[in-house]
């Protein structure tokens, strides 16, 4: 299949993976693995915000830096940064640069912080269609890039006031977070 592609530890994995290790092990240990937490939710929403226009692998090598400047994506001490927290951060060539996306997961700190715990993960799971809809893709091709889902998610997250929550940016972070699983035919992760 054109869809995957054979690593040399002998397992077929989907095509994107390539044989970057950092990227082997994403693939293998927790893309489409259901991840729930409003903490672990929040750090997705915020790292697929930076990654909207670049590599992910780029957000991947980048993830321990950024982890560790917003103080592990913790919502009640990242909504806690100020001015001086943003322009300490536009310096840390550790991270995407983007003063945009550091003041909007700063905004989005503050709305998750202000929700009621279990809430975000609540809301964003009632936006997971059931397995059972989702054929499983047979080629890359057949995996979207917006959903009817993710747009609806998008939407419900906007009317919050959450910034960075496109429906790409979405169905990517539904990917990454196991509320749909786009392995396809014949990866070893499809098993």
């Amino acid at each position: 299949m054109d869809s995957v592609i054979a690593s040399p530890d002998g397992l077929a994995r989907c095509r994107w993976v390539g044989e970057d290790p950092e990227y082997l092990r994403y693939h293998d240990e927790e893309w489409g693995v259901p991840l729930h937490g409003d903490r672990a939710l929040f750090e997705k929403m915020a790292l697929e915000g930076f990654q909207a226009g670049l590599s992910w692998i780029t957000i991947l090598r980048k993830r321990p830096r950024f982890r560790e400047v917003f103080a592990g994506f913790e919502p009640e001490l990242v909504a806690e940064f100020g001015p001086d927290d943003v322009d300490r951060l536009m310096t840390d060539a550790g991270i995407i640069r983007n003063r945009a996306k550091i003041e909007a997961t700063i905004s989005n700190a503050t709305l998750v912080r202000d929700m009621a715990d279990g809430e975000l993960d609540e809301l964003m799971w009632s936006f997971a269609p059931p397995a059972s809809d989702r054929p499983r893709p047979q080629t890359m091709a057949e995996i979207p890039a917006v959903t009817e889902e993710s747009t609806a998610l998008s939407k419900a997250l906007r009317r919050r006031g959450f910034r960075f929550v496109g429906p790409t940016t979405m169905y990517a972070l539904m990917q990454s977070t196991g509320m749909v699983d786009d392995h396809v035919e014949g990866c070893w992760r499809t098993a």
